[in-house]
């Protein structure tokens, strides 16, 4: 810990813990730990932290990373006897020191100490919750295999969540403790940042900000594996944003399918109402079209409940209030259903024929795409259906939330 500087003992106690995950780091961690130890008084000096802890994590290290990390008094160390991963390691050094604020840092020598100082300034004095450490800018070490994927998972989490960063998986950053519990749970792998990063992003009530920092060349053999750690990250932001903003995902797909879908009736549309009828020819292409339209409104039904869930499980159902507008609104849904069954009801009656002939002669001469419309507006009330019930649950458990809350208590 280090000490505080003078007239820094008016202001009101404001820990760091810098957390330094290091796996076989024997060649880089004496000297980064030498530059976090002198850094420390200029983060007090600049920032409103008063005091600030190292934590070195070895992650089930088999070289001399733990022993020299020892070697510096000043430096708490945690050694894991087997590899636990790259987040499972921040994640023990912030538990071993608590403090306001949590910082980690890479181990390689690529991330400088002393850029944390204007990252702890942005953090308090812009009252963000968290400022990640762009590694992007043109003083940049990156190799240019990781710079360009590095880019593209930026742009994907951008589209995505519709708030810009440059780097997602940057290995620096400060956040406030008590943001942390929004962010849990984390990987315990190298896919911890962009997990981080995507939580974050798609939260979309955390304030988030991000300071271009110096990028060195790391010192020893990286850890990363370029293209299955790649894949990691992109799932891992795929799924963050799954279970929190779905419709990011799903919505360009619905209007794919019904883009496609459209397209497939407009010839035999414009056939029928030229000549009234509709020929064999172009049953299977208004059957590929229906059931594209079926898979777009599962689609559109899932969505719903599934961002319902979501809010819910975040505490935010009030964002679908009475008032809100949006798509996913349940009385929108509850819209769709009502119309599904007037088509229903539509669908019915020109069967009501076709049922007679089977219940009189056991053969139906019913032109094919009566049964058609049929089957597919009866199913597609089934879907509203069961999404409108699932919806009835998801508010009924909305309205019990208080009184659990209360019991809880």
């Amino acid at each position: 810990m280090s000490k505080q500087a003078p007239g820094a003992a008016a202001r009101p106690p404001l820990g760091l813990t810098v957390v330094v995950p290091a796996l076989d780091e024997e060649e880089a961690i004496g000297a980064t730990l030498e530059r976090c130890l002198a850094a420390r008084a200029r983060i007090v000096r600049d920032t409103p932290v008063t005091h600030v802890n190292v934590v070195v994590v070895s992650d089930g290290s088999t070289d001399r990373t733990a022993e020299i990390a020892r070697s510096f008094p000043e430096v708490v160390v945690v050694e894991f006897a087997e590899n636990q991963g790259y987040g499972a390691a921040i994640k023990a050094g912030w538990e071993k020191e608590p403090a306001e604020l949590l910082a980690f840092l890479d181990a390689d020598g690529t991330c400088d100490p002393e850029f944390l100082a204007p990252m702890c300034a942005e953090l308090v004095g812009g009252g963000h919750d968290l400022v990640l450490g762009g590694r992007m800018g043109p003083q940049s070490s990156m190799p240019r295999l990781r710079r360009l994927g590095n880019t593209l998972f930026a742009v994907l989490l951008g589209h995505l969540s519709r708030r810009r960063v440059s780097d997602t998986a940057s290995g620096m950053r400060v956040l406030r403790k008590e943001a942390l519990p929004r962010l849990l749970p984390l990987p315990d792998g190298l896919h911890f940042t962009p997990a981080m990063s995507a939580r974050a992003l798609i939260d979309g009530e955390l304030r988030v900000a991000e300071l271009e920092m110096p990028y060195h060349e790391r010192i020893g053999r990286s850890k990363l594996a370029v293209v299955r750690d790649g894949l990691r990250f992109l799932g891992v932001i795929v799924a963050t944003v799954a279970y929190i903003r779905l419709s990011r995902l799903t919505g360009p797909v619905m209007l794919a399918l019904a883009v496609a879908s459209a397209a497939l009736l407009a010839r035999p549309t414009l056939f029928y109402v030229a000549h009234a009828r509709l020929e064999e020819w172009m049953f299977y292409r208004i059957a590929l079209a229906l059931t594209l339209s079926t898979i777009a409104l599962v689609l559109l039904c899932a969505t719903i409940v599934g961002e319902h869930v979501s809010a819910l499980t975040h505490l935010r159902y009030e964002s679908f209030g009475p008032d809100t507008r949006g798509l996913w609104r349940y009385e929108n849904l509850r819209a769709l259903a009502v119309a599904g069954l007037v088509l229903a009801l539509v669908g019915a009656l020109l069967n009501v024929e076709g049922v007679r002939q089977l219940l009189t002669s056991g053969r139906v001469t019913l032109h094919w795409s009566r049964v058609m419309l049929g089957a597919f507006f009866g199913v597609n009330l089934a879907v509203l259906a069961s999404a409108v019930g699932t919806l009835k649950i998801v508010r009924a458990l909305h309205a019990r939330q208080p009184y659990l809350r209360r019991r809880g208590d």
